[in-house]
């Protein structure tokens, strides 16, 4: 898989969220680590008022859910406002489905890649690995 110089590679579990930037170019890419931002979780009401045939989330749910939309308002607000071109997303399961509930359209046109994996606290090297394996 080739990324474009400059993809953000955002990596995001129910608790966590780091930013990786290719600084290298598209047939030799090299991620470097990004600050990263602080975020407003106190949109508590991510899985609330869905339909769901399992019992009401637990507050540990409506944690990790509040935290996925604030990543993806973070995300989003990149990308509206120019300052992301293209994005891949590396995130648990859980996370990664809540967060494509609130992906804005031009953040869907910016994707170049989702991956559905936990793979916090991983290197560059092992983030470049697991998306060529894939």
């Amino acid at each position: 898989m080739q990324l474009p110089h400059g993809t953000v590679i955002a990596l995001v579990d129910g608790k966590q969220f780091a930013l990786f930037r290719n600084s290298g170019n598209e047939a030799d890419p090299a991620l470097a680590a990004m600050p990263a931002p602080d975020l407003d979780e106190h949109n508590r009401a991510g899985g609330a008022g869905r339909d769901s045939s399992s019992a009401n989330p637990t507050g540990h749910q409506i944690d990790e859910d509040a935290h996925a939309a604030a990543v993806t308002a973070w995300l989003n607000h990149q990308v509206t406002g120019q300052k992301l071109e293209h994005l891949v997303v590396i995130a648990s399961p859980r996370t990664l489905g809540e967060m494509r509930r609130h992906y804005h359209k031009q953040l869907e046109a910016a994707l170049v890649r989702e991956l559905s994996k936990n793979l916090i606290g991983k290197s560059g090297p092992e983030l470049l690995a697991a998306l060529q394996e894939q």
